[in-house]
């Protein structure tokens, strides 16, 4: 549906601006905006309705309801923008280590004894015993 009102609306889009394009100005000058010409309307003399001022009326009121269509139509559907996305490995994501807590009197003399090297975990400490 919505593609058949996307259509429909590019066309009209073009119609109109052809139809704009193709118009002549009403030529107004300084004595048309005072009321000269001996006309008694407001906006000026106005001829007869030519073909493409009522082209025109027609497009711009379609352009009008094909816009509130397809801004009626975008909001319809359970569409999100992150739909189509994974998550990250978590091993990505954890790129810091919480930081470990300062060892007590009692396990300061086990882990001084043991080589620390780089990328070995820390030997678990012993349950309390209470």
């Amino acid at each position: 549906m919505s593609v058949i009102v996307t259509v429909i609306h590019v066309i009209v889009c073009f119609v109109l601006i052809m139809a704009v394009l193709l118009q002549s100005g009403k030529a107004a000058d300084l004595a048309g905006a005072f009321g000269g010409a001996g006309s008694q309307t407001v906006f000026g003399p106005r001829g007869a309705g030519t073909i493409l001022g009522k082209i025109t009326t027609i497009s711009a009121i379609i352009f009008m309801f094909t816009s509130l269509g397809l801004w009626i139509l975008s909001g319809k559907g359970d569409k999100s923008v992150v739909s189509g996305e994974t998550a990250p490995p978590a091993a990505a994501t954890d790129t810091q280590k919480a930081p470990e807590a300062a060892p007590t009197t009692s396990d300061a003399p086990a882990q001084a004894q043991q080589p620390s090297q780089a990328g070995q975990k820390p030997p678990a400490s012993a349950p309390d015993k209470q």
